[in-house]
């Protein structure tokens, strides 16, 4: 398993290390195949996040996707925030080992609690979206069909997220 130099580079130096005390937002997720914990911090000014931290106890990947959403979300709407997926943080960490991609997952869905936490505090609901389990594990290609109506949520192979929001 090789990481890219970008990689190694937001793992050995992270950005945005640490925890806002009067965050307007916190979200914290974790990967119960793998142990990584996330708890991301979102300062928001004029419908902007203003200011992004982390704390996260994982592997080098986790460390290092959740330092690229902090970069990624610092000075973008919410709305652009929300739309920071999965494949973004990967991409822009010059790309993750298939067993690792679901460290862009925990760094994503991070993100997204933060914003729902931020609106929820504010009274303001997000629209409800209905969750289908994918056709198949796009980490490591696993068929997933016949565990459809087992409401899964990660792969029985490797782990990783296999829902989507519709």
């Amino acid at each position: 398993m090789t990481y890219s130099e970008k990689v190694l580079e937001h793992f050995r130096n992270p950005r945005n290390v640490g925890e806002i005390i009067d965050a307007d937002g916190v979200g914290t997720v974790g990967n119960p195949i793998c142990g990584d914990l996330l708890t991301l911090y979102i300062k928001v000014r004029d419908g902007k996040i203003s200011d992004i931290k982390f704390k996260t106890f994982g592997c080098g990947a986790a460390i290092a996707t959740s330092s690229m959403i902090t970069e990624l979300a610092k000075n973008k709407t919410l709305d652009e925030a929300l739309k920071i997926t999965r494949n973004d943080v990967a991409n822009a960490l010059e790309g993750l080992p298939p067993i690792k991609m679901h460290c862009s997952n925990l760094a994503a869905d991070g993100l997204k609690e933060a914003i729902k936490d931020y609106y929820s505090k504010r009274g303001v609901k997000l629209d409800e979206k209905k969750i289908i389990v994918l056709d198949d594990c796009p980490s490591c290609g696993f068929e997933l069909k016949p565990f459809r109506d087992k409401s899964i949520k990660f792969c029985p192979r490797c782990g990783v997220k296999v829902t989507k929001e519709v």
